[in-house]
């Protein structure tokens, strides 16, 4: 059994998730895997604020995605 990291399941099974555009608060839908999303009614391009990532520090990451 290949055991693999809990952390990285959302980049390798990308899921949406619902974010509200701060200019004009419409409920946008972004996947995990996306860094922005374009607002279907203002246009506006939407970045997603950066989180922590095992990405960033584990030593492992090359080999889990």
């Amino acid at each position: 059994m290949i055991q693999k990291c809990p952390g990285a399941e959302k980049f390798r099974q990308p899921v949406p998730e619902d974010i509200t555009c701060p200019f004009c608060r419409k409920e946008v839908e972004i996947w995990t895997d996306e860094s922005y999303a374009v607002c279907p009614r203002c246009k506006n391009k939407i970045i997603r604020a950066s989180r922590p990532c095992c990405l960033d520090w584990c030593r492992y990451a090359d080999k889990c995605i």
